[in-house]
């Protein structure tokens, strides 16, 4: 079983940038791969951004594309950078582990296993 915990949420500005960060309770973390995903209000959840196992396969979303980046430490964390950040960027944001044994992470939320509780990032104008 494996626990996560996401941390870094916050208040901030619009333009400003936040890492998010996502510790696993295993020391395996490496065998899987981890995605980050955000609901915010009244919306559904969706795909942010993932890194596979090695960390050489890293997709994005559109609206991440350019100014998020995505990385882990090989220990038991990942994160998320964030910059230039807006007000539709305001969510919940929840790191997902998946142990599929696939080339590129999937965007799919029903293909990670175990999941967070969910930081709130509010950005405000």
């Amino acid at each position: 079983q494996v626990q996560l915990v996401e941390s870094g949420g916050g208040l901030v500005q619009v333009g400003d940038s936040l890492t998010l960060s996502c510790a696993a309770s295993v020391r395996t973390f490496t065998i899987y791969d981890v995605a980050w995903f955000r609901q915010g209000p009244g919306k559904e959840r969706e795909f942010v951004a993932a890194i596979s196992r090695t960390g050489d396969s890293t997709p994005f979303s559109d609206s991440a594309k350019g100014r998020f980046g995505i990385s882990r430490d090989y220990g038991k964390t990942v994160y998320l950078e964030m910059h230039r950040l807006n007000t539709e960027d305001t969510a919940t944001y929840y790191c997902a582990a998946g142990d599929r044994a696939v080339p590129t992470p999937s965007s799919a939320a029903s293909e990670y296993n175990y999941w967070g509780q969910g930081t709130q990032v509010t950005v405000s104008s």
